[in-house]
């Protein structure tokens, strides 16, 4: 896992240094694509219930499932790249928000917010920890900036597969209380904030993939996979 991640990472870093104004969402793919052959990876999203393509590129409004194609990047916007890399049978997943050229005050301050609460979250957990612990962290320093949390996609366990045991929520419910979990060491698993300025309210788009916010206001995605130690995490993706 940390092999895979280390190739999830290279292919981010290679994703924050081509994406520019005027290069297309399928460019990326390809050339990330490229980037994890390369090196003895399987871009796992390819073909994952039935997804067709390397990576995740979602613009804007689009919250996550974006998916490659002609569109060209503009100045101003945000695209949220994610990413995620089967390596010798085990695998990692990460995601970061990159501006495009010069953005809005409000555009750079929702990706730093969001960014600080993977950081946050990850920086608190540990060991016989309760998994709602990560939850409420993001949480709360999302909506004490002014922002939402979206509801209907969480992070999640993983290893051996992209999508393992327990979700992994961006927010506190009843049903996560009453089913929280110890967070024992050698636990792996993916924390993703995904946030935005307006409602947290979202829509699958008729490709039947992108999921956007409801009132197109812009939303941001951060995540890393990590492992529970017993004095902390350690992130497998940086």
């Amino acid at each position: 896992m940390r092999a895979a991640g280390k190739v999830v990472a290279n292919a981010l870093r290679l994703a924050k240094e081509i994406a520019r104004k005027d290069v297309t969402t399928d460019y990326l793919n390809n050339e990330l694509e490229k980037y994890i052959i390369s090196q003895g990876g399987i871009p796992i999203f390819k073909g994952y219930r039935g997804f067709p393509k390397s990576i995740c590129a979602s613009i804007n409004e689009e919250v996550v499932h974006g998916i490659p194609g002609p569109r060209k990047l503009r100045e101003g916007d945000i695209i949220s790249i994610d990413v995620g890399v089967g390596y010798r049978k085990y695998v990692a997943d990460a995601a970061l928000t990159i501006p495009i050229g010069e953005v809005t005050q409000e555009a750079k301050r929702l990706i730093d917010v969001c960014e600080k609460s993977l950081y946050m979250a990850i920086n608190v957990i540990k060991s016989n920890e309760k998994l709602s612990l990560i939850s409420r962290t993001i949480q709360e320093y999302v909506e004490k900036n002014g922002y939402s949390v979206i509801r209907n996609y969480t992070g999640h366990g993983i290893g051996r597969y992209m999508h393992e045991d327990p979700q992994v929520p961006n927010f506190v419910s009843k049903s996560l209380l009453e089913a929280d979990e110890v967070l024992m060491s050698g636990v792996t698993i993916a924390i993703e904030p995904m946030i935005c300025i307006g409602k947290y309210d979202t829509e699958v788009l008729n490709n039947k993939w992108t999921v956007v916010t409801k009132d197109r206001k812009l939303s941001a995605h951060f995540e890393h996979t990590i492992v529970i130690t017993e004095n902390g995490a350690d992130i497998l993706t940086q």
